[in-house]
Formats: C-alpha cells, sequence, structure tokens
C-alpha cells in the first residue's frame, strides 16, 4: 500500500470523525429543545435518553455480523449518512412517534458507525506502525466543539430544530460520502485479511479488563457531560453563565491533549500514558470534591479532560493489538461497553447526589478511573511505543 494512499485513508477517517462529533454534539445539546418541540414529559425522557445507547449497543453488535461478510469501510460510508439523516428527522418532526422512530434510527446507526470507525483507525494504526488513534479522537472532539458551537448559536437566536440542523447536513454528509472514496484498511487483500473477517477468536475473559476500563472511563465522561454545570451552580455556587463553561474547557482540554497523546504514546508507551491520565483523571475528580469555589471546581474539570482524553482511544488500539487476528470482532464488542458507561454514569452520580451529597457522589468515578490503574497492563508490554505486536521502524512512518 502506498504512502499517498495511507495519507488519504487516514484523513478520510479523521473527517469522519469529526462529521461525527459534530452529529453527536448537535443532538445532545439540544436535548431540552427536543422535549419542548415533541411534548416529551420529564418521566418519558430518561426513557428516550436511555434508548439511544441502548441501540447503539445493539447496533455494534450487528455491526460484529456485518463485517465478516463486508468490509468495515463499506459500513462505515452507509452508517455515517443514515446518521446525518436521522438527526435531520429529530429536528424535522412533530409528533411523538415520529421522534421514536428517528432517534431509534439514529441509535441504531451511531452503534455501526463508532464500531466501524474505530475498527478502520486501529487497521491504518497497524499499517502506519505508529500510534495515531488519538488523532481521530481528536478530530472527534474538535466535531463537538463545533456542533455545540452551532448549537449555542440555534439556542441563542432562536431557531428551530429543523433550521438549526439542516445546513449541517446539507454540509457534512456530502463531504462526508465523497470523503469515504479515500477510505483504505491496513492490510490489503490477501494477506491474513480474510481470517479476520470470518471472525477469529475472541476471548471475553482478556477483553474483560479492557471493557471494565472503557465502562469506567465513559461514566467519567458522563459525570463531566450531565452534572459538571448543576455541580458548579448548586454546589459551588456559581453563576449560571459561569456554570456552562466546564464542559466546554473540559471539550478543549480533551481535544489538547488528544492532539498532543499520539506523542506520548510513540515516546512513553501506551500503558504509561494510561497510567498518567488515569492518575489526572482521578485527581481532576478529587479537586471538583474538596474544591472550595468555581473557579477551583473548573481546575478539577480541566484536569479531568486532559486525564480522560487519552483512555478511549487507548482502550480501542489496545483490544486491536491483543487481538490482531480478529480485531473488528473485539472491536465491536468493547465499543458496547461505550454505552454501558454511558447508560449508568449520570443515573449513578444523581442517585448518589440525591441520597447523600454531589460532593461524595464525585468520588465514586474518581475510584472508577482509578482503578484503570490496575487493568493497565492490558495495553500492552513496557516496551510498546506506537505499535503492538506489529510495530515497524520509524523510518517507514507515514504522514
Amino acid at each position: 500500500m502506498t504512502d499517498a494512499r495511507l495519507r488519504h485513508g487516514r484523513a478520510s477517517l479523521a473527517l469522519s470523525f469529526f462529521v461525527q462529533g459534530v452529529t453527536f454534539a448537535l443532538l445532545v445539546t439540544r436535548i431540552p429543545a427536543i422535549q419542548d418541540r415533541y411534548g416529551i414529559s420529564d418521566g418519558l425522557l430518561p426513557v428516550f435518553l436511555a434508548a439511544v445507547p441502548i441501540l447503539a449497543g445493539m447496533g455494534s453488535v450487528i455491526t460484529e455480523k456485518v463485517v465478516a461478510r463486508v468490509r468495515p469501510r463499506v459500513v462505515l460510508r452507509w452508517a455515517q449518512p443514515v446518521v446525518l439523516l436521522a438527526l435531520l428527522g429529530v429536528g424535522a418532526g412533530s409528533e411523538l412517534w415520529q421522534a421514536a422512530v428517528a432517534l431509534g434510527v439514529f441509535g441504531l446507526s451511531v452503534g455501526a458507525l463508532d464500531a466501524s470507525m474505530n475498527m478502520m483507525g486501529v487497521s491504518l494504526q497497524r499499517a502506519y506502525g505508529r500510534s495515531i488513534m488519538l488523532g481521530f479522537h481528536a478530530a472527534y472532539s474538535l466535531g463537538g466543539i463545533a456542533g455545540a458551537s452551532m448549537a449555542w448559536a440555534g439556542a441563542h437566536w432562536d431557531l428551530t430544530l429543523l433550521v438549526s440542523y439542516l445546513p449541517a447536513v446539507v454540509l457534512l454528509l456530502p463531504a462526508a460520502f465523497i470523503g469515504s472514496r479515500w477510505y483504505v484498511e491496513g492490510k490489503a487483500e490477501g494477506d491474513g485479511q480474510g481470517a479476520e473477517r470470518q471472525g477469529g477468536s475472541v476471548s471475553f475473559k482478556l477483553l474483560m479488563p479492557l471493557c471494565l476500563v472503557m465502562s469506567f472511563a465513559y461514566i467519567g465522561d458522563s459525570t463531566v457531560s450531565n452534572w459538571s454545570a448543576k455541580y458548579l451552580q448548586d454546589v459551588l455556587g456559581s453563576s449560571e453563565q459561569l456554570s456552562t463553561v466546564p464542559y466546554n474547557v473540559y471539550m478543549v482540554t480533551t481535544l489538547l491533549g488528544r492532539a498532543v497523546g499520539d506523542f506520548g504514546v510513540r515516546r512513553f508507551g501506551a500503558v504509561a500514558v494510561v497510567r498518567f491520565g488515569s492518575v489526572l483523571a482521578a485527581a481532576g475528580f478529587a479537586v471538583v470534591a474538596v474544591a472550595s469555589g468555581a473557579w477551583i471546581g473548573m481546575l478539577g474539570f480541566t484536569m479531568l479532560g486532559l486525564g480522560l482524553c487519552v483512555i478511549v482511544p487507548q482502550t480501542f488500539a489496545a483490544a486491536g493489538r491483543m487481538f490482531p487476528g480478529a480485531s473488528d470482532t473485539a472491536i465491536a464488542r468493547l465499543n458496547v461497553f461505550n454505552y454501558v458507561g454511558f447508560l449508568v454514569g449520570s443515573p449513578l452520580v444523581g442517585a448518589l447526589g440525591d441520597a447523600w451529597s454531589y460532593r461524595g457522589a464525585m468520588l465514586v468515578p474518581m475510584a472508577l478511573v482509578l482503578a484503570t490503574l490496575a487493568y493497565a497492563k492490558s495495553f500492552g508490554s513496557e516496551s510498546a511505543r506506537y505499535g503492538g505486536g506489529h510495530e515497524r521502524p520509524r523510518t517507514v512512518d507515514v504522514g
């Protein structure tokens, strides 16, 4: 495979990660507007919110079966337009059943999209012979910031959901579809990929530590996304305007951490980077829990962003290294625990906050993230710098 083709494949996949970041942010940041548009009651809203990650998990499981017959790039090429059209459907409907259908399609297709994107990322990293996964997730973070900014503009100017979503879909759908022409995967046809497509053996016992790490990371992430504003305002006494800042800071630090994280993996190895990220994230939760004011709380959320951002991409990469002959299967199964963490995190912190205290509730995701240290060995050998069992000399690095 030529260096130019790999570079084009890397750029097109990064575009897909960016588009997905924009799309997901446009959905989750406008949940109050979606609730108002469709008249969803407060009691029914959690059902809708839970249905999306549950269906996404199903979509990831289905993708595991589909990629045994077709390439992940084919799944990705068609799943991304479906996700974008489902987002547009959420904005265009007016009846409750229409919201249910659109969100259902969004959930199923986003599970397929997440799984196939990360399959492609791991495959390309194998071809490059060095760590590039964090760069893809940095593109996702950048898309999330862009999407959240678009959503803020839509809310600020009191735009309808359809008017808010339509420009993004009109721009991103053709860009993603055209970009999909340059998708490539790390192994050329006939060099062992066929065995992987048939679904090699994946030991769930070996994969379980990475599944737990994935869940822990997303419990921490969902804690920030769902509770940071409430925590700053209700516990630390900030203004309503200031309470919106921590999540934006978290997203920016996530982008910055992922933008440089691959260099850290190449220099120090995945195990060291994951350990450092876990300790920094746990320290961030501790700072948030004991913060005496809003600015100290924001310092904690900043530490959280820098710490948590490296864990998820490296977990996908570790699964690919652990099962090089069945990485697609391993990643599809691991991806399900993304949604497990998302489902568990917000209700867990909310229940503990109501029953005990929100300061105390922050210690639970802190402990879970810190538990990642016990599983750090699952991320590879201490000597791994920019690959796993498939490292190549730096002289052949591309891009």
